[in-house]
């Protein structure tokens, strides 16, 4: 069996062999619980600050703010995202593409008419209750509650699920995201 400190000597020698452009370096990827609380809270205040941006400056300014909150937090740009919104239907009930995920948030594009801008119904406050949290290496699951805020002081709860995973930088990013109202016996 062969050590770990001989397993680095082997990849480094292999790597060597390898052409500059096409090497690689290793990094710890790991997702920590600190990080993932981090990023929950950074969504929520995403949320609150593009519903105020487009209640004082309109649309068009939220739909700025959205298109930065999303190329920070999502991971569009490793591939498909996996976004199921928590009020959409068929047949665009899941945004796979950053363009689907921008209608939801603040409506305006014609390839998605049902889309009124979720991010812009007046929440004034967010909050995530984690039922748990999963860490596994370089990706972390979790599952709760999330309680919005709105104008008029009434909460309304979704039941979220997300998946973070780092990007080849380390940043955490969204790359699942399940939301849906709580069930309500009839």
């Amino acid at each position: 069996m062969k050590t770990s400190s001989a397993l680095a000597i082997m990849a480094l020698a292999a790597s060597a062999a390898l052409p500059a452009h096409a090497r690689s370096v290793v990094v710890n990827q790991a997702v920590t619980e600190t990080e993932v609380l981090a990023a929950q809270q950074g969504w929520c205040k995403a949320l609150v600050d593009i519903s105020a941006t487009g209640a004082r400056d309109g649309q068009p300014a939220a739909k700025a703010l959205a298109e930065k909150v999303i190329d920070g937090a999502y991971g569009y740009q490793m591939g498909a995202v996996l976004f199921k919104p928590t009020l959409t239907t068929n047949p665009q009930t899941f945004r796979t593409t950053r363009a689907g995920a921008l209608a939801y948030f603040v409506g305006g594009d014609p390839a998605f008419p049902q889309d009124s801008g979720f991010a812009l119904k007046g929440w004034t406050g967010c909050k995530v209750d984690n039922a748990g949290l999963f860490l596994a290496g370089d990706s972390a699951t979790t599952m709760g509650k999330v309680h919005l805020t709105g104008r008029d002081g009434k909460t309304t709860t979704v039941d979220k699920t997300w998946k973070f995973v780092k990007d080849d930088a380390g940043a955490l990013r969204i790359v699942a995201h399940h939301s849906s109202l709580e069930y309500a016996a009839r």
